[in-house]
C-alpha cells in the first residue's frame, strides 16, 4: 500500500463498541484470566515467560484443550506481560523473578472504552511480532544451518528476514484495510486470500503471471495461513482457513481454483470493526494519514470542504452528516456558503461539497440561500436549491451566472473525478444543447475557464465539437493572459 495517497476515510464503530469486542476476544481474554491467576508463586524464565511446570496449571485455567493448548497458554502469557496486565520484578542472577498484577489489569474493569482499546492494541502488536516469526520447527533447522548452536546467529546465512517478514505482513493488511474501507471493493465481504497474495506479488502491469510468480503466490498463501490463523484469536480478522485436503500432497502446489466456490476453500479473510480501529492506529502512529468518517464533526465548515473533498461520494455524505447534526440548520447553512467563497483552484470543488451538504439540510435554511443570491460564486447554487424545494419568488438567473456556475461545476467534477464518463456525458449534453456555448463560454470571468474548455476538447468523441472547444481555450487563455 502506498504512503503517498490519502486513503478513504473509515467508518469506525463506537468505542464503547470496540471496547467490548476487545475484551471478548480470545486472546486478550485469557491474556486476563492468567493475569488475575499469576501470582508470587507463579515461575518464569529469565525471558518472563511461564516455565514448562507451569504450563499445566495455564491450561487448566483457560480451560484448553487439544495438542495446541500450551502453545496458546504461552502466548496469552506473552501478551499479559508485554501489555502491562502481569510485571514481573527482575530476577537476581541464578533466580526467578517474582510475578504481581499489572496496573493495566485493573483497566480492562475500571477503565474507559479506550484504555480498553490501548490494551488490545499491545496485545495486537505482541501478535503481529509473533506472527512475522516462521514456526519453531523451521526456525530451529534455518538456526542450524546458519551455525545457531554456536551462539552467534548470521542472518545473511538464514531464508529469514525479520524486517522483510514483518514489512510483508505489513503490506498484506494495509491492503487488506485499503480493499475494505474503499467504496466500490468489497467492504465487509471477505477477500479470497489468493487475490491478497497476489496483490503484493504479481506487478500491476504483468498480464499472464509466470509459473514462477504464480510458485511464489501460492508460497505468500501459504504463510498468509499460518499468520492469520494466530492474528484470528486477537481480533483482528475472521478467517477461513485454507482446506486442508487441498495441502494433502505436500510435494505439489495447490492447483488454482476454477470458480467462486472452490476460491473459497483458498482461504478467505476480512478485517473485523476492530480490526480496522488497530490498523488505523498503527497507520496514524507511522504518519501515514488515515482518515475517519467524524473526524471533521467538531471543525469549521471550511475544514469539512477542504477534508471532504478528496472523500468518495458516500464517504463525503457521512461525513456531512455527522457535521450537519452539530448545528442548526440555519447556521450551519451560513458557515457552508461562507467557506464555499474563493477564486483558488479547489474552490469549485468546496461549492459542489457545499451543495452536496446543503442538498442536506430542511427548509428552515432557506433564509440563508436568499442571502446570496445576488452573490457572483453562490447565486447559481443557491437558485437550485431553492428551485428544488418549490420556492416561490425565485428570481431567474442571468446568463453570465448561467456560463459561470456551468465552468464552475465541470471544474468541480474534474477534480472530484477527473475525465470520468460521467463528466463526459455532461459535455456532450452542453455541447447538444447550446449550440453556441463555446463561442460564449470563452468569455466567462472565472479562473477555470480555460482550464475547462481545454477538458471538453479532449473528452468531445466529435473532431469539429472538439476543435471547436480548443480554440475557445486558447481565446480564454489569451484573455486570462490580458
Amino acid at each position: 500500500m502506498s504512503d503517498s495517497s490519502p486513503l478513504p476515510p473509515v467508518r469506525l464503530h463506537p468505542e464503547t463498541e470496540l471496547a467490548r469486542d476487545a475484551l471478548s476476544t480470545p486472546l486478550l481474554s485469557r491474556a486476563a484470566r492468567l493475569a488475575r491467576w499469576a501470582g508470587p508463586q507463579t515461575r518464569v524464565d529469565a525471558g518472563g515467560g511461564l516455565v514448562e511446570e507451569q504450563l499445566p496449571a495455564a491450561v487448566e485455567v483457560l480451560g484448553l484443550t487439544g495438542e495446541d493448548a500450551e502453545a496458546w497458554a504461552g502466548e496469552a502469557w506473552r501478551v499479559a506481560v508485554d501489555t502491562g496486565l502481569v510485571e514481573i520484578e527482575d530476577p537476581e542472577e541464578g533466580d526467578e523473578g517474582t510475578v504481581t498484577a499489572g496496573e493495566e489489569l485493573e483497566l480492562l474493569t475500571a477503565g474507559s472504552p479506550h484504555d480498553v482499546l490501548a490494551v488490545w492494541q499491545g496485545a495486537l502488536e505482541t501478535v503481529l511480532a509473533d506472527a512475522s516469526v516462521p514456526d519453531i520447527e523451521g526456525l530451529d533447522q534455518a538456526l542450524a544451518a546458519a551455525g545457531g548452536a554456536e551462539g552467534g546467529v548470521d542472518f545473511s546465512q538464514l531464508r529469514w528476514d525479520p524486517e522483510a517478514e514483518a514489512e510483508f505482513l505489513d503490506g498484506v493488511l494495509g491492503n487488506l484495510y485499503l480493499l475494505t474501507v474503499t467504496e466500490d471493493g468489497p467492504g465487509d465481504s471477505p477477500v479470497p486470500l489468493p487475490a491478497l497474495a497476489a496483490s503484493m506479488i504479481v506487478p500491476s502491469d504483468m498480464g499472464e503471471p509466470t509459473n514462477d510468480v504464480l510458485e511464489q503466490v501460492s508460497d505468500a498463501m501459504m504463510k498468509l495461513d499460518d499468520q492469520f490463523r494466530l492474528l484470528e484469536p486477537v481480533g483482528l480478522v475472521e478467517y477461513q482457513p485454507v482446506d486442508e485436503a487441498l495441502m494433502a500432497d505436500t510435494d505439489e502446489e495447490p492447483a488454482a481454483p476454477v470458480d467462486d466456490t472452490d476460491v473459497s476453500r483458498y482461504g478467505m479473510v476480512r478485517l473485523t470493526p476492530l480490526g480496522l480501529y488497530g490498523l488505523r492506529a498503527r497507520l496514524l502512529e507511522a504518519g501515514i494519514t488515515a482518515p475517519a468518517v467524524g473526524d471533521l464533526a467538531d471543525k469549521g465548515a471550511d475544514a469539512l470542504l477542504d477534508g471532504t473533498a478528496a472523500f468518495p461520494q458516500g464517504a463525503a455524505r457521512a461525513e456531512t452528516e455527522q457535521w450537519l447534526a452539530r448545528r442548526e440548520p440555519l447556521a450551519a447553512a451560513r458557515e457552508l456558503l461562507a467557506a464555499a467563497r474563493g477564486q483558488d483552484t479547489g474552490a469549485p470543488l468546496r461549492r459542489l461539497r457545499c451543495q452536496q451538504a446543503l442538498s442536506l439540510v430542511g427548509p428552515d435554511a432557506e433564509p440563508a440561500l436568499r442571502e446570496v443570491l445576488d452573490d457572483a460564486e453562490l447565486g447559481g447554487l443557491a437558485r437550485v436549491w431553492l428551485a428544488e424545494r418549490g420556492a416561490a419568488d425565485v428570481p431567474a438567473p442571468s446568463e453570465a451566472m448561467i456560463f459561470w456556475l456551468t465552468i464552475d461545476t465541470i471544474a468541480a467534477q474534474l477534480a472530484a473525478e477527473g475525465n470520468s464518463e460521467e463528466l463526459r456525458s455532461l459535455v456532450q449534453g452542453l455541447a447538444a444543447q447550446h449550440g453556441g456555448f463555446f463561442a460564449a463560454a470563452w468569455r466567462v470571468d472565472h479562473p477555470a475557464t480555460a482550464d475547462v474548455l481545454e477538458a471538453m476538447g479532449r473528452l468531445h468523441p466529435d473532431k469539429r465539437v472538439a476543435k471547436e472547444a480548443r480554440k475557445a481555450a486558447f481565446k480564454a487563455r489569451s484573455q486570462q493572459g490580458n
